[in-house]
């Protein structure tokens, strides 16, 4: 696949790597010299130097025949401009990262797809959109919904106390009568080694677990691990930014109690002035006092947004230490997900990651609708419709040829979410939710063509 990528900041270079350990053919465009020059030492891609907006670099990067334009620079103006051009040159495929989320609520009513903009996407908006999510599901440490949360995914670690550890997968899942979760993927404690279960895979104390469920799945995962879901009500966010303000906005209006802290005065009082729902608070969210003052131990969550990683995490071990239950951390650095069990914070979230996984599904063959790396995992989870040609389709499960190295985590039909096992037979319109190691997306990717 010849992809062109306009931007070689942080989420530019960040889907370049990742694009081009999978031999994509990729070509990244970008004015800054030292930021190309990182990028050409330390990724087998092609890089430009030049304004992607300009039609000479775009024909230099061969755009007629390319089939995905991504335009991820810091300005939205070039990213729209970047697509409009790319599209009316060749390009099969558009995608503009863009920071006004305006753009996204009224993309329909605007037409974006008749600039040539086949898709816009946010990073702020999908870290604001997960960290609802996560204080949702305040037991798990990651979640990820399917189809309007007709499945669900979710993680957690397990401690000795958990009812299935010791057991295997098949003698967990007999202590209950019906099926609303399946595990799809376990880290075991201190490796990174992705294992995909099987039956006869044993749950051990420590294991960081991935699970997918359907409705009723959650409380009964709660209920065997000793887990609470407990209603979070009262929030208090760390740092003014874009992902600051949306969260708080969003929060506010699904009736949170919401505090932020800001340290930049100005900044906070037009906080003030547009979040007519929230405390907003002029201070150093590192200062101990202050946090004390505002009454951090009768928060249900801490979230920390700022620019900064090491204050996030910092900010968040210091509101667990009060007794916070649930704390959230925005990072920057990909490193610090591999420590995030030891750190101690609940879960760490990555706007580059985010981001990437929206754009992935673009690439995956098949008709793939929605799509997330699993976080300190080497593993993917993908949302397949079912198409009349496709290998699965009118097969019942346990005849399918599927890899070893990937599992059906759950079907939707008609809007209703199914732990699917070996004598569900597939049909025409159904999604399939799959998680695959590396290994193995090729393989599973043949099975939806």
């Amino acid at each position: 696949m010849k992809i062109i990528i306009a931007g070689a900041g942080e989420v530019g270079f960040h889907l370049a790597k990742l694009l081009s350990y999978e031999s994509q053919e990729i070509t990244l465009i970008d004015t800054d010299r030292e930021s190309l020059s990182y990028a050409d030492n330390h990724l087998d891609i092609k890089v430009l130097k030049g304004d992607a907006t300009s039609i000479v670099i775009l024909k230099d990067a061969r755009v007629e025949n390319c089939d995905l334009v991504i335009g991820v620079t810091a300005s939205e103006t070039t990213n729209i401009t970047v697509c409009a051009i790319a599209k009316q040159l060749g390009a099969k495929r558009t995608i503009a990262r863009i920071t006004n989320t305006e753009f996204i609520t009224h993309k329909d009513e605007v037409g974006f797809t008749r600039f040539g903009i086949d898709e816009l996407i946010s990073p702020e908006s999908l870290a604001a959109s997960e960290i609802e999510l996560l204080l949702n599901q305040s037991a798990f440490k990651d979640s990820y919904e399917f189809e309007d949360g007709a499945l669900t995914m979710v993680s957690l670690s397990l401690s000795r106390t958990a009812s299935f550890v010791g057991k295997t997968v098949k003698e967990a899942a007999q202590q209950f009568s019906e099926f609303h979760f399946v595990p799809i993927a376990i880290q075991r404690f201190g490796t990174q080694y992705t294992i995909i279960p099987r039956g006869d895979t044993e749950f051990r104390d420590g294991d960081n677990v991935v699970f997918i469920t359907c409705e009723g799945g959650g409380e009964e995962l709660c209920k065997m691990t000793g887990k609470v879901n407990a209603p979070v009500k009262n929030v208090m966010i760390l740092g003014g930014s874009k992902i600051g303000y949306k969260t708080s906005r969003d929060l506010s209006l699904h009736n949170f109690n919401v505090k932020l802290i800001e340290k930049n005065k100005d900044v906070a009082f037009d906080l003030a002035d547009q979040l007519d729902k929230v405390l907003v608070i002029n201070g150093d969210g590192r200062n101990v006092e202050l946090l004390e003052e505002e009454s951090v131990s009768n928060m249900d969550a801490f979230i920390a947004v700022t620019g900064n990683s090491e204050t996030n995490i910092m900010s968040c071990l210091v509101a667990k230490s009060k007794g916070v239950k649930k704390t959230i951390a925005l990072v920057e650095n990909m490193d610090y997900f591999e420590l995030s069990q030891s750190i101690g914070i609940d879960t760490l979230i990555n706007k580059k990651l985010l981001a990437a996984n929206n754009i992935f599904r673009y690439i995956r063959k098949g008709e793939v609708v929605a799509m997330t790396k699993l976080n300190n995992m080497n593993a993917e989870l993908l949302e397949f419709k079912v198409q009349a040609s496709s290998k699965v389709c009118n097969k019942v499960i346990k005849d399918i040829n599927f890899p070893r190295s990937a599992i059906i985590g759950g079907v939707i039909r008609d809007g209703k979410g199914f732990i699917a096992l070996g004598d569900f037979k597939m049909q025409q319109g159904d999604f399939m939710v799959v998680c695959c190691l590396p290994k193995a997306i090729k393989s599973v990717e043949k099975l939806f063509l």
